[in-house]
């Protein structure tokens, strides 16, 4: 939630109206709920991770989690640009002055606290934050609503009340847009991590998509104020993402200062978290946590040049998060999979990647169909050049193709490994086993014990025991989880494991190892 918003909602509300608010203020917060859904789940499987991209690697391999590394510094690339890109139009709009300076003095702000405190700095300054934006608000609610003259002739029979084929068309594509994005902003998956409980984690995430959605539809319905008042689309006719802004002409000048304020704290916000984020899982995926911190300060600060650069050339604040949405959509679906590997334990890297970007080549193939063999608009299509807002199907098929396509490119990867495995196996002469499961014990529900005869047995033992055995009778590298253990108490050998149904396996958990 940056400075974007300004533009973004107040954009949606005039040109979707009411029906299109809703659905974006929905799409926006609800997805914040799959972080205390799935959040749990990640957190188990990888208890010493602290971003998505950790999880993706142990489960899928190096290759799959370079490519989601790679997707995700993308994203948050392209989302500090498109903040920095919002923030310096909201100057331009609202004072009429340059806002390159006052973009630079913010990424001179954050990169210095940033660089100093690191993620738990972004902590703090989110809550001082969020408190200021609040109250903030809360002002500016009552202001404008004794201030703003509505028309309402105006309000009755306006088209903005009623429902539209782009109105039902966001339905489904900013859930699967928003909800798919959210898995790249690793922002967030550190806040998950680092929640004390479960329990805390599913509260905070109820809480935030309830205070988000009061902010969103409050910012958006300023669209809706800006059209039924007069003040929007003027003379000449203004685009729908400044209706905030012509609103704000009616107002004193206080009010201005406010919303400047409010911009700053936004932007702020947004650009200290994604900064930490890109520097944490750059550090996490490409350097395992190795490089020297004096390093990872000088990569925050070069950083912030090219960002900088780019967001004075970028177009719309929201065409940069399209691009994201439709790379989000086309990966995110294929690699959620492996969370059910109860099932799907025989799904792979290979797939992950290969219906990822065969998800994006399915937009591209869509487009040729859609644009009658037209490659220059099937390639714009990826970019979303006709934006989300256009009177035609391309948008929406462009959100089906990407996640679907991308399926459809998995299932075939999967088909040419079996086939390929399959190859091999009867070229070395031995049976198909690609499906089969290989189970190993999940060391979260054992405790490694020294016998009378000095063998290794595993006892499922009730709560978090420490291992008994010393180093030479089994070397177990497993750090415990909070997991609840067996309820059986009964020794099993290492043998006979099986034997026992109190004790769980699992089904080719590359994050387990026993040695």
């Amino acid at each position: 939630m940056g400075s974007g918003t300004l533009f973004t909602y107040p954009e949606i509300s005039t040109i979707a109206g009411v029906q299109g608010l809703i659905v974006y203020s929905f799409a926006s917060s609800l997805p914040i709920l799959v972080f205390g859904i799935i959040g749990p789940i990640i957190r188990k499987r990888c208890p010493d991770g602290f971003v998505l991209t950790e999880w993706a690697r142990q489960r899928y391999g190096l290759v799959a989690g370079l490519y989601l590394s790679a997707v995700t510094l993308i994203t948050l690339f392209l989302y500090m640009v498109g903040e920095l890109s919002g923030f310096q139009q909201l100057i331009n709009v609202l004072t009429g002055l340059n806002g390159l300076p006052p973009v630079i003095v913010e990424v001179i702000i954050t990169t210095i606290y940033t660089t100093i405190g690191g993620f738990k700095v972004s902590f703090i300054t989110d809550n001082i934050q969020g408190a200021v934006v609040l109250l903030i608000l809360l002002i500016g609610t009552i202001t404008v609503g004794t201030h703003v003259h509505i028309d309402h002739s105006m309000v009755h029979g306006s088209p903005l009340l009623k429902s539209s084929l782009l109105g039902w068309q966001l339905l489904y594509i900013l859930p699967v847009a928003v909800v798919t994005n959210d898995f790249f902003l690793s922002q967030f998956w550190m806040r998950t991590f680092a929640s004390r409980t479960d329990r805390d984690l599913r509260i905070g995430t109820v809480i935030a998509c309830i205070v988000i959605f009061i902010m969103l539809m409050l910012i958006g319905c300023t669209g809706l104020l800006a059209a039924w008042s007069g003040t929007w689309p003027g003379d000449p006719p203004q685009e729908g993402s400044v209706a905030f802004f012509t609103l704000l002409e009616t107002m004193p000048g206080w009010v201005i200062c406010i919303v400047l304020v409010l911009a700053v704290f936004l932007s702020s916000a947004v650009f200290d978290s994604l900064q930490s984020a890109m520097i944490s899982t750059g550090s996490n995926d490409l350097f395992r946590n190795k490089l020297p911190l004096v390093y990872i300060r000088i990569f925050v600060v070069a950083l912030c040049a090219p960002i900088i650069v780019v967001s004075l050339k970028s177009p719309s604040v929201l065409q940069i998060s399209l691009v994201s949405d439709l790379v989000s959509a086309a990966t995110i679906p294929v690699l959620v999979i492996g969370l059910w590997d109860k099932y799907f334990y025989w799904w792979s890297g290979f797939e992950v990647v290969v219906g990822g970007l065969g998800g994006i080549m399915s937009v591209f193939i869509f487009g040729c169909i859609y644009y009658h063999g037209n490659v220059h608009d099937a390639g714009n299509l990826i970019l979303l050049e006709n934006g989300l807002y256009g009177d035609d199907w391309s948008a929406f098929g462009a959100f089906v193709a990407a996640p679907v396509g991308g399926i459809v490119f998995a299932l075939i990867a999967l088909v040419l490994r079996i086939i390929y495995n399959y190859v091999l196996f009867k070229l070395d002469k031995k049976p198909f086993d690609m499906f089969d499961r290989k189970e190993t014990l999940d060391l979260a529900l054992c405790t490694v014990v020294p016998d009378q005869e000095n063998l290794a047995t595993i006892a499922a033992v009730p709560g978090n025991a420490s291992a008994a055995a010393s180093a030479t009778d089994v070397d177990v590298a497993h750090k415990r989880s909070d997991r609840p253990m067996s309820k059986s108490s009964k020794p099993v050998s290492v043998g006979t494991m099986e034997e026992d149904p109190d004790v769980k396996l699992r089904a080719n958990d590359p994050w387990y190892k026993i040695w």
